[in-house]
């Protein structure tokens, strides 16, 4: 018996796939896809960006027009009624300069009674430097209320005396107060026009001959040029322009050897570099000396007799 086997129709060929066109990516989308951020992100700061380029153009023209201005006083205004004003100040370093006088220069400006936000810091200080006593300033705001100054004085190193007035000095001759006749402070007193201004000068010659320095009670500039100094025991030594130092050490050595000072001796004259000339209360005749060694008996060491009157 035989068997029909129905066969069906052949299969279908599968339709051949269509080719994708490929997408072609441009240079600028490489380079964003370098990029360690997502587009997303990138969107953000370019929006961001325009936006604060306006915001600055927007700036600029309020700047112009004076717009800051305005709105920086209403802020201080409102800050000053919200409670931020100048209640108290606080000075420290002071030893000498008037407390008051600080005060004042501090709310000098009338806003600052206002506001903590309107002082003007670097104002203040330049104001406070104008004062003799003054060496440096440190001026800042405590919030809400205070305002700080720390202050470094200068130190007195003398007194000046300039037709009567007497001022006090400091080492570099920056007037710090006048100084009343009767109320001098135990410090060296130099006298004469522009002795002020060579005051470190005046210390640098001191410090040539260290011995005589708390024996001198008085410098005298003389014509702007050289100095003439006055010892307690009362003798002036006159030294000379030029190497006044050295002149001053030799001085030292001849007092050394055998006191010169505390003898009688009115004015020992150094303005010679090649002798010491001495003179006596009451006495026209000057007595001179080149070495140590030629002192006659009777006299000083140091000092021998020399005819005719000073020169």
């Amino acid at each position: 018996m035989s068997r029909t086997i129905k066969r069906g129709p052949p299969p279908k060929r599968p339709a051949p796939r269509k080719k994708q066109p490929v997408a072609k990516v441009s240079i600028m989308d490489r380079l964003v896809g370098m990029l360690p951020v997502s587009e997303e992100t990138l969107a953000k700061i370019v929006t961001w960006t325009f936006t604060g380029a306006a915001a600055a153009a927007v700036l600029g023209a309020a700047i112009w027009f004076g717009v800051p201005g305005l709105i920086g006083g209403a802020i201080a205004q409102g800050a000053g009624k919200a409670g931020f004003r100048v209640e108290q100040i606080e000075v420290t370093g002071l030893k000498r300069m008037d407390r008051m006088s600080v005060y004042a220069v501090a709310l000098e400006d009338k806003q600052n009674e206002t506001s903590m936000l309107s002082v003007d810091l670097d104002a203040i200080r330049t104001r406070l430097l104008r004062y003799g006593w003054i060496a440096d300033a440190h001026v800042s705001r405590r919030l809400p209320d205070t305002l700080l100054i720390d202050i470094v004085e200068r130190k007195p190193a003398a007194v000046w005396q300039d037709n009567g007035q007497l001022t006090l000095i400091d080492s570099t001759g920056v007037l710090l107060e006048p100084v009343q006749a009767d109320a001098i402070p135990n410090l060296p007193l130099v006298i004469g026009p522009g002795a002020d201004r060579q005051e470190a000068a005046y210390q640098t010659l001191l410090s040539a001959a260290p011995a005589l320095k708390p024996r001198i009670t008085a410098a005298t500039w003389v014509g702007n040029r050289r100095w003439d100094l006055t010892f307690e025991s009362g003798e002036t030594l006159l030294l000379p322009e030029d190497g006044a130092p050295g002149a001053l050490v030799k001085f030292a050595e001849l007092d050394g050897a055998r006191p010169l000072l505390g003898r009688g001796w009115l004015r020992f004259d150094m303005r010679d570099p090649d002798k010491l000339v001495a003179r006596k209360p009451g006495s026209n005749v000057a007595h001179a000396v080149a070495d140590p060694g030629d002192a006659p008996k009777g006299q000083p060491s140091g000092i021998a007799a020399a005819s005719g009157r000073e020169g």
